[in-house]
């Protein structure tokens, strides 16, 4: 009911929209079609035109009233197909109104004057001029201004016609002309209610173009929210590297990939040196910035493959594909040298930034990573006791590992695995700041 309404609000008298611009666009679209109508009523209206000279001729015979009405029917079929023709080139003349009411005009003069010269014919002038009424409201695309006014210029005819070629009984006339008028009001209510389905379609189908764009705009919103949200829950926002869970599904998956191809897979736990200093001396703020500069630059010494993720405070965690304990101890000894060999300027404070690395490698027949977490989390912590910025290599086959001490020198130093390392007290994390 309310659609209804809201349809009628949008739409003038004579079937149009309100809105000039709306109209405009509904005129544009429905271009194609209303020149196709055009031609194809032109057409038919040449043809229709040109075959009612039988019926002058069946009225009148081969005279000279017959071969006048031949050849204005000649000329007027011959304007019809002309105009059909220059719609068929330029589609734009059929809601043009000059050449669209001319031929209208054209075509009811033609017809107005067969009526003095068939004035024996008085059903066939009311039939012909019936029939001409509802092709102008019908087949005709014109607007129903210029349809009234083409019908009136008809009905006027019409009647000045019959009152000076074919004088009839003042009943008769009227009885004619009422009828002419309940055609033309008929055919005007059947044209009116044709222009506001159309353009009530029409306005339906803009909004419903509206509403898709909408709702593709709120997916595609919905879907930019869901790819935030993935990257918030798998990345650290700090870093801007992959938070803890995500590192260990992705981790998880290549330790699969390891063991089905029985390729090796290295760990590396990398801790801050001293970081709590850091924060202590310096505050919280630079602290973070230290945390995103060494994130940044231990990315910037590993593979494609290699995996990120930044473990817990201070720490980070590296998953090494297709890396041995050989090359992920070359891969980490270039992270530490990333990290330690250029001071890091924040908000005017200059920082000796260093890192110790526990390496292991996951054993082929660890069911998940965590021994090997756990293996470099204990050659994390031994590189601590033994002097920081040090690179720190587990054993494959022992647990717990044994360390093999080698001299500290000022150069970077390696540390391998030759004694027991005690594990923390009551098996909480230790501080290692």
């Amino acid at each position: 009911m309310s659609t209804h309404a809201e349809d009628g609000n949008q739409l003038d008298w004579h079937g149009e929209f309100r809105d000039s611009a709306k109209e405009t666009l509904f005129r544009r679209t429905m271009l194609a079609q209303d020149a196709c109508q055009m031609r194809h009523a032109l057409v038919v209206a040449a043809g229709l035109f040109l075959a009612f000279s039988l019926t002058d001729f069946s009225l009148l015979g081969l005279n000279n009233d017959f071969m006048m009405l031949l050849a204005m029917r000649v000329i007027v079929a011959t304007c019809f197909l002309s105009l059909a023709l220059a719609v068929w080139r330029r589609p734009s003349l059929a809601q043009a109104p000059l050449p669209i009411n001319l031929i209208c005009l054209l075509a009811i003069t033609g017809l107005l004057l067969t009526i003095p010269l068939r004035t024996d014919g008085i059903m066939t002038n009311f039939s012909s001029i019936v029939a001409a009424s509802m092709a102008l409201y019908l087949f005709i695309p014109n607007r129903i201004p210029w349809m009234l006014a083409c019908n009136a210029y008809l009905f006027g005819g019409f009647l000045i016609s019959m009152v000076l070629w074919s004088p009839l009984p003042g009943g008769v006339l009227v009885n004619y002309l009422l009828l002419l008028g309940f055609v033309n009001l008929l055919c005007w209510l059947t044209v009116f209610r044709i222009h506001r389905l159309q353009r009530a379609q029409f306005a339906n189908l803009l909004e419903e173009r509206s509403n898709n764009q909408r709702l593709k705009e709120e997916i595609e919103e919905r879907n930019q929210l869901e790819r935030r949200l993935r990257h918030i829950a798998r990345t650290d926002e700090l870093t801007g590297i992959t938070n803890r869970r995500r590192f260990f599904e992705l981790a998880e998956r290549e330790r699969r990939r390891a063991q089905r191809d029985g390729s090796p897979l290295s760990l590396c736990m990398v801790d801050i040196d001293y970081f709590k200093s850091i924060n202590d001396i310096h505050g919280h703020a630079i602290g973070d910035l230290a945390l995103t500069v060494v994130a940044a630059r231990c990315q910037s010494v590993l593979r494609e493959s290699d995996i990120i993720g930044r473990y817990g405070g201070e720490e980070f965690v590296i998953a090494l594909p297709q890396a041995n304990l050989i090359t992920a101890r070359e891969i980490s000894e270039r992270l530490r040298e990333a990290v330690c060999l250029t001071p890091v300027e924040v908000k005017g404070v200059l920082l000796d930034l260093t890192v110790t690395v526990g390496i292991s490698r996951v054993g082929d027949g660890e069911t998940s990573i965590d021994p090997g977490l756990l293996r470099a989390d204990r050659a994390l912590y031994t590189g601590k006791e033994r002097g920081r910025n040090c690179l720190v290599v587990a054993p494959e086959d022992h647990e717990p590992p044994l360390l093999e001490s080698v001299p500290m020198t000022f150069t970077p130093a390696e540390v391998r695995v030759t004694a027991p390392v005690a594990a923390p007290a009551n098996g909480r994390r230790f501080n290692r700041s």
